[in-house]
């Protein structure tokens, strides 16, 4: 799903370790408790004098007499850095808002912010500029930024201190493609953004509210050349294509049908085996299984876009995998006994 989901981590309570022992040792004596030091035992009359010359030997020693006792040092897990963070970040909102108890309707408005649709719905304020013109990255490239995001009411509900994905490819809300396109290198910046251009009329369950505004504050840390999926191992194929499946369920759901193609389509291109890298069974297997979902998906897709070539060409290689798969049979199916003119 498109980024940003805060995905918030369970902070663990303070551990204290801190244990006293001692060479003692407890005993009951008629319902009372004694201690009895274990260096020094008194046994039987007929041993007295045998146990005398040990005692006078002992209290010769520095330690005799003496309780020892082993205090470890407590270990606390600190988390104050998020926190300081956090707080940074709503002192510039309010900085930047005038204050508690502020609205985003004035901002749409102002001057003082730099428009980056026509519609003044998207708009930007530069914090700190970045490192020039030559640094902004380009339609292909892959970014990574620092990323929090508020909704009006001082929710925070996109925190991730790195957060990476390739612009043009739909992977995030086109508040932040746009957004992230329009800075430089090391730039710092707000981003005020309509629900149009984050999450729509269908909101993020459960923390963003439909045709929700957001204030992202956005730092972008790095711009490099999108990595090559050649060098992708078996199991990062799996969990990039999986990315772009629910980027595409992402877009399906808000019926945004083309962008949903898209994605669908870049998750079977990462999910093609490289051949120079053989796989076992068990990776050809998950491969498979993975392979047959996209492509339902994308057959389900077409089939709202009424290409119903590409409907039955994507079934077809479903069954190619799985010659009894329900959703591939229905569709084709559907195409074949509904719109048998439509397709050759």
């Amino acid at each position: 799903m498109p980024q940003g989901i805060l995905q918030p981590g369970k902070i663990p309570d303070p551990i204290e370790h801190g244990t006293l022992w001692d060479t003692s040792i407890e005993v009951q004596d008629n319902g009372n408790l004694g201690k009895i030091p274990t260096v020094f035992v008194e046994e039987a009359d007929s041993q007295q004098d045998e146990y005398r010359e040990t005692e006078r030997l002992l209290q010769r020693t520095p330690s005799f007499g003496k309780t020892v006792k082993f205090i470890l040092p407590p270990i606390t897990i600190e988390d104050n850095a998020p926190q300081e963070e956090e707080m940074q970040f709503f002192q510039a909102v309010e900085d930047v808002l005038g204050g508690r108890g502020y609205s985003f309707k004035h901002i749409f408005h102002s001057n003082h912010w730099i428009d980056i649709t026509d519609d003044k719905l998207l708009r930007k304020k530069i914090l700190r500029p970045g490192r020039g013109e030559d640094s902004r990255p380009l339609p292909g490239q892959q970014v990574t930024v620092y990323l929090m995001g508020i909704l009006e009411d001082g929710n925070l509900v996109e925190k991730d201190p790195k957060l990476s994905f390739v612009l043009d490819e739909g992977d995030v809300i086109q508040a932040l493609e746009l957004g992230v396109r329009s800075m430089q290198l090391g730039e710092v910046a707000f981003l005020l953004t309509n629900g149009l251009y984050a999450f729509g009329l269908l909101g993020r369950d459960p923390d963003i509210p439909s045709d929700a505004s957001l204030l992202y504050k956005v730092t972008l840390l790095e711009v490099r050349d999108k990595p090559s999926l050649v060098a992708l191992t078996t199991a990062d194929r799996i969990t990039l294509g999986n990315q772009k499946r629910e980027c595409g369920n992402f877009h399906f759901e808000r019926e945004e049908f083309r962008s949903a193609m898209h994605s669908y389509s870049q998750a079977l291109t990462i999910l093609t085996p490289n051949t120079a890298d053989p796989l076992s069974s068990e990776e050809e297997e998950e491969i498979r299984e993975h392979r047959i979902k996209c492509l339902n998906n994308l057959a389900a897709t077409q089939l709202k876009l009424h290409h119903y070539d590409d409907v039955i060409n994507s079934c077809n290689a479903v069954l190619e995998m799985d010659t009894d798969n329900a959703k591939a049979l229905y569709r084709k199916g559907k195409v074949m006994s509904d719109y048998p003119f439509t397709y050759n």
